[in-house]
């Protein structure tokens, strides 16, 4: 996008959207904040814009909304997805669901003892080697022992997936050169 309004002594082109380090709409261009306007006061633009941001058609029709937005060129790039002009998507925040994860496992390995059982408690025992009315036996020095889960972990919490930005103003010309058509 160019970032300043006009070239010196030039006319903007009616509809054209630029973006600038101030906080105000220059003479001529409004900020493109979704405003509703009125078609009978802005005929030349209603014709280019027409509803594909909002308003009735009738009476009204809306500029762009770029608060909080970045602008994508409408059409289809090749293996791309089209966009057609006035088309919303995207999100600042998602969040990851199992599907989104590659497809993993995890393997345990929790070493038992080869002593018969004698615990009935697993406290500072491990699994036995052959079960009576006891499952453990008393650990012996060396017994490795792992305390292990594979079912579902995290909390779903949110995650910011906004590309880095800058804020700024960005305006539309409401007065200049209606652009010729091809």
């Amino acid at each position: 996008m160019p970032t300043a309004p006009a070239v010196a002594g030039s006319e903007p082109i009616l509809g054209e959207i630029v973006c600038g380090a101030w906080n105000f709409a220059p003479r001529g261009w409004m900020m493109a904040q979704g405003q509703l306007l009125s078609i009978s006061q802005n005929t030349a633009l209603f014709s280019l814009l027409g509803t594909q941001y909002g308003g009735d058609g009738r009476s009204t029709f809306a500029l762009p909304d770029l608060r909080g937005r970045a602008a994508i060129n409408a059409g289809q790039g090749p293996g791309l997805s089209e966009y057609v002009m006035g088309q919303q998507g995207g999100a600042e925040t998602t969040s990851l669901l199992a599907s989104n994860l590659p497809a993993h496992s995890h393997q345990v390995v929790q070493l038992g003892s080869t002593q018969d059982a004698s615990l009935q408690s697993p406290a500072g025992a491990v699994p036995a080697s052959k079960a009576r009315s006891q499952f453990y036996a008393a650990a012996t020095p060396g017994t490795a022992r792992a305390a292990s889960r594979t079912d579902s972990a995290g909390q779903g919490q949110p995650i910011n997936i906004m590309q880095p930005y800058l804020a700024m103003s960005c305006v539309i010309a409401t007065q200049g050169v209606f652009p010729s058509r091809p």
